[in-house]
């Protein structure tokens, strides 16, 4: 029997909308612990029909047609309905916590332990031993298989003793971008909590590479041609050199069997685990800030991709569950078009931004513009016009429209914020380190640009909803890490940490039962004062009920805590994490 998991995320999300539209209405939650683990993964057959999303119409689509149809429709965006008692976004087949994972106690929190080393975040979704390796491989054991008929980089499929790989050049006129930015960023989505490829930089010999015979390719045009030696040749010469051996970008093929990409609104109705609409999922509504920072203007649909994951891997018929996968994220860092003003206006504007045009033509175009200040940096010349500078988070757009985008609430952002506040400097070189750039002043530039853009970020979404996280109890002690005053980020710079001043005020029971100990690193615990005895009361008993707020002093809403207090023998649980907005 399948149970619908929508009615359970429901009533969490009308119970939040209640109490948020309730002023001192206090809800109670349950006494049990929050969902981690979706059940989207329930097994069914048959698999669904692939899905073909052309790039044309949903450009259209996302720019003109939506926005006409839609001009009239009462439908406010909400609160994201997959997000549990404590806040956050459980495990799913769209999402692992993963750098921003909550400490299962507060020792590691209060202590400044993270379960996440810069090698984790270098490392990806990759599995040493299973990467592309030219070094030892006997000429002609890469077989290609298969062409790339689509996308801004060319390139091909080869077979070899690892496995399969997608193997993608760089464009002449910013070489070694595309290659490094895949790579990058999917370090980047993997450690977010997304799933992405094993993408890689490598340097290989020609004479790796054998073709198989009678190879063609069909476009999104619908054009079929022969994909042969000198269409092979044609995608070679585009390739960066480092002495005698070429870079390409490497793709290790997904498992499963591909069904096309997500959208990005709306659910699968061929899938009955997929049960919550796309565009009120937490993850792909936050994800927003995750493409600003890298500014993956190319955040639609058509890169990603469902795959179907069968029970059993010599059966594909057999029953199994969609897993759904972000692509294809060689824009970020600086993608250019053709047209230098389209380049200048990436991450600032949509391709048509009829909001922009209107503006501009109302007040005669004498409006200055981020983009009519973007310039190029001698350091950073292969990044095109990707900077720190003129950086808005809030008002940074993607090509075109992106409907999980535009519905993100601010709880959605500041969730998002709190998983990259995770990454340190050292997480962020890591992750630079894997493009393997020849000039080292690229790899510095990126660097500094990445943490300027981070900590834009954790201004504007760390310091209106409480950015206090790893909440956990600790003996007689509430404990969480203010990830505010860790990063130390302000809109005129680094905050004074004597800035912080925590008070806790207790709206429900007895509460605290002193004032804060700040700690190192973030730190900060509250100590708990027992009202209920360790016997005589039912477990869930109102009378055991606690609900406590601290406030860091900077951010204008506080983090509030629900308990329940089983008497001194027992301790206190941690049930429910709210962060209203004051």
């Amino acid at each position: 029997m399948r149970v619908s998991r929508l009615p359970c995320f429901l009533a969490l999300a009308a119970a939040a909308g209640q109490v948020l539209g309730c002023g001192d209405a206090i809800r109670r939650f349950p006494l049990r612990a929050p969902m981690s683990q979706d059940v989207d993964a329930q097994p069914f057959a048959p698999a669904p029909e692939e899905y073909v999303s052309p790039f044309a119409w949903d450009g259209a689509n996302q720019m003109v047609f939506r926005p006409m149809a839609r001009f009239f429709a009462v439908d406010p965006a909400g609160e994201a309905v997959n997000v549990n008692a404590f806040d956050e976004v459980p495990d799913s087949s769209w999402f692992a916590n993963r750098i921003g994972k909550t400490a299962d106690t507060t020792a590691a929190a209060t202590e400044g332990a993270r379960a996440w080393a810069p090698d984790d975040v270098a490392l990806g979704s990759c599995i040493r031993g299973k990467v592309l390796d030219p070094e030892g491989a006997a000429d002609g054991t890469w077989l290609i298989d298969q062409g790339k008929p689509n996308g801004a980089n060319p390139g091909f499929r080869v077979k070899a003793p690892q496995g399969k790989f997608m193997l993608k050049a760089d464009l002449a006129d910013q070489p070694e971008r595309a290659t490094a930015a895949a790579a990058i960023a999917a370090r980047f989505y993997h450690a977010f909590g997304f799933h992405s490829p094993c993408d890689s930089v490598v340097y290989y010999r020609r004479g790796l590479l054998t073709l198989k015979p009678g190879l063609s390719v069909t476009d999104n045009s619908g054009v079929t041609k022969p994909f042969d030696a000198a269409a092979l040749d044609a995608v070679l010469a585009k390739a960066s050199r480092r002495g005698d051996r070429m870079r390409m970008g490497v793709s290790k093929w997904l498992p499963g069997k591909p069904l096309g990409p997500f959208t990005y609104e709306g659910k699968n109705s061929n899938d009955p685990n997929d049960v919550i609409p796309h565009e009120d999922r937490r993850e792909l509504r936050g994800g927003r800030l995750l493409a600003a920072w890298l500014n993956h203007f190319d955040s639609r649909e058509q890169n990603s991709m469902n795959v179907w994951m069968p029970t059993r891997e010599d059966d594909p018929k057999s029953p199994g569950y969609v897993k759904h996968f972000y692509l294809d994220l060689g824009d970020c860092f600086g993608s250019e078009w053709a047209w230098e003003g389209i380049s200048k206006r990436l991450g600032h504007a949509y391709y048509f931004d009829f909001g922009y045009t209107l503006e501009d033509f109302a007040t005669l175009g004498i409006v200055t513009r981020p983009w009519d200040r973007a310039r190029r940096s001698d350091e950073g010349s292969i990044f095109g016009y990707f900077s720190e500078r003129d950086f808005d988070p809030e008002m940074w757009r993607g090509g075109y429209p992106n409907p999980a985008f535009g519905r993100m609430q601010e709880r959605d952002g500041a969730w998002a914020a709190r998983i990259i506040a995770r990454f340190s400097n050292e997480d962020i070189e890591a992750a630079v380190k894997v493009g393997d750039f020849s000039e080292p002043k690229h790899a510095a530039y990126l660097t500094r640009t990445l943490v300027a853009r981070r900590d834009a970020i954790l201004s504007r979404y760390l310091r209106r909803l409480s950015p206090l996280a790893d909440v956990a109890v600790r003996g007689e002690e509430l404990c969480a890490t203010d990830l505010a005053r860790k990063t130390l980020t302000g809109t005129q710079g680094p905050l004074d940490p004597q800035a912080f001043q925590y008070v806790a005020t207790a709206r429900m029971g007895r509460g605290p039962g002193g004032g804060a100990r700040v700690l190192p690193d973030g730190g900060v615990c509250l100590p708990l004062a027992h009202q209920a005895p360790d016997a005589d009361l039912a477990d869930d008993h109102v009378d055991r009920y606690v609900v406590v707020d601290l406030k860091n002093g900077d951010a204008q809403g506080p983090l509030r805590a629900h308990l329940y207090d089983l008497g001194p023998a027992r301790g206190f649980r941690l049930v429910g994490i709210e962060r209203p907005p004051s």
